[in-house]
């Protein structure tokens, strides 16, 4: 049964604070490819947000396999996918960016996705990942990136975007239902 909002972000607060401690400083952090021994953690980081959120409209916890399969995939395309890994090997975040949609016309244009444990939100970790995930796109042949961004409960995401020149291109009202609630999406756009 899903938590109520309230409980939830106890929930949130409680984490935060039990690995608070893990997460002192942003300089701790390195920024690498991810790998295959790294899936597991970033299944954990975003069962997270599946379970308590509605930042991602997921509303089954995903496994290890799957985003195994979803590593392999963006290798196959050159993409970059990174995490943000302390000095005794916690992953603190991930960032990955994936096509925007299928059709080849669209294969300079991707989706980008940035997941953080809730220790490590307002340690600028995020900040980091997207500044990285924007330059290896760049590398990559990357044109456009294009944010999808629920329109509840993720107003840091939207700001971050913005801050690194993101324009809100439109709002896509009621397209997702999670926790017994419509929820639209904000998206933005950065030209590379």
């Amino acid at each position: 049964m899903p938590l109520d909002s309230e409980s939830r972000w106890r929930l949130v607060r409680k984490l935060k604070a039990k690995e608070a401690e893990k997460v002192s400083s942003v300089e701790e952090i390195t920024l690498r490819s991810a790998s295959i021994s790294d899936m597991k953690q970033i299944a954990e980081i975003y069962n997270y947000y599946v379970i308590n959120s509605v930042v991602t409209f997921d509303i089954e916890q995903t496994t290890e396999t799957t985003w195994l399969e979803k590593y392999e995939y963006l290798q196959t395309l050159e993409l970059p996918f990174i995490v943000a890994e302390s000095a005794t090997g916690t992953i603190f975040g991930f960032a990955y960016v994936a096509p925007w949609r299928q059709k080849a016309a669209y294969r300079r244009t991707v989706e980008d996705t940035i997941y953080l444990r809730p220790a490590a939100i307002g340690k600028r970790i995020g900040t980091k990942l997207l500044a990285e995930i924007i330059e290896q796109s760049r590398a990559a042949g990357v044109r456009e990136i294009v944010a999808v961004i629920s329109d509840k409960g993720a107003d840091p995401s939207i700001a971050l975007h913005e801050a690194f020149g993101f324009k809100r291109q439109g709002h896509l009202a009621k397209v997702g239902f999670k926790f017994n609630r419509w929820l639209g999406t904000v998206l933005l756009q950065k030209s590379l």
